[in-house]
């Protein structure tokens, strides 16, 4: 199933809904005590996830999705980390190592925003903004210690994220999480589809257009680890629960390694996607 928060017309708060046909349905509607939230369908188990799939949608109202805003594809995660140098092409234009074992880093959550919405920084910060199209993986029961082979089990579903990263700010500082977290720049999803009809989330075509130009065009099969990798080494030394949201790195292609270097520029759109989940666009504003 593939789902999303949507912003209605004439309503202030998103709310969680399936997409159905080109449609949006909202699940609030589906039955009394149905969840508003994304974080409230993942918390309520198969068990849930099962009388929204059974729910019979006929006579439903229907937004078109053409007609709608987006929301963030997850509000309030438990936690979002986010892996480094986890493609070998992109570690190598950044100049940067591989190490044995993957860097993490934690996003800010007021870097959440939706898809098609427009993220604004001041000039002042950073005339050095990169994008980077990433796989989102978003759990669903607690995953603690778990081996390769069983981590994929505790994935509820997969979405799109652009990992935006002021690169001047990287390179100047030991941590990673400042340059990536300002305000709107983790944009997510549009949409959030279910684990079970991504039956290998490393076999997915990856890529990013800025201003009408590819710019990344990989597959997720290049990975230097794997989802359920990544996976089993995060929940050896925490518990990951649901809802955390895991940014699974980005493939070669970033702006910052080109000649000459391509940065986000005020009015540049950037659309990144991946074939099977969606296409999330931003729309970038420079501040003076």
């Amino acid at each position: 199933m593939r789902f999303a928060h949507i912003v209605r017309s004439g309503f202030a708060e998103p709310r969680l809904a399936v997409i159905h046909e080109g449609d949006a349905i909202v699940v609030e509607d589906l039955f009394p005590g149905a969840p508003k939230y994304l974080e409230e369908l993942i918390a309520g188990g198969d068990e849930l996830l099962g009388r929204v799939r059974a729910a019979d949608v006929s006579g439903m109202p229907r937004h078109p999705v053409a007609d709608l805003r987006f929301a963030s594809a997850v509000l309030a995660p438990p936690v979002i980390l986010a892996i480094g140098l986890n493609y070998a092409a992109h570690s190598s234009e950044l100049g940067l190592k591989t190490d044995s074992t993957p860097t993490v880093f934690v996003l800010w959550p007021n870097s959440l925003t939706g898809h098609d919405a427009t993220t604004a920084w001041p000039r002042t910060l950073s005339e050095s903004i990169d994008y980077e199209a990433e796989l989102g993986v978003i759990i669903g029961t607690p995953a603690k210690d778990v081996a390769p082979a069983d981590a994929l089990a505790h994935v509820w579903g997969y979405t799109v994220v652009n990992d935006i990263t002021a690169r001047d700010i990287q390179y100047s500082e030991a941590q990673w999480s400042r340059c990536k977290s300002f305000d709107g720049f983790t944009p997510t999803g549009p949409y959030v589809v279910t684990a079970d009809e991504i039956p290998d989330p490393q076999d997915l075509h990856i890529w990013t257009v800025l201003d009408g130009h590819t710019l990344q065009d990989a597959s997720t099969d290049q990975m230097v680890r794997p989802v359920a990798t990544l996976i089993s080494h995060l929940s050896k030394s925490a518990t990951l629960l649901p809802g955390t949201l895991i940014s699974t790195g980005s493939p070669g292609g970033a702006g910052y390694s080109r000649d000459p270097q391509v940065f986000l520029r005020d009015r540049s759109t950037v659309t990144v996607g991946i074939d099977g989940i969606g296409e999330l666009t931003t729309h970038c504003r420079i501040l003076d």
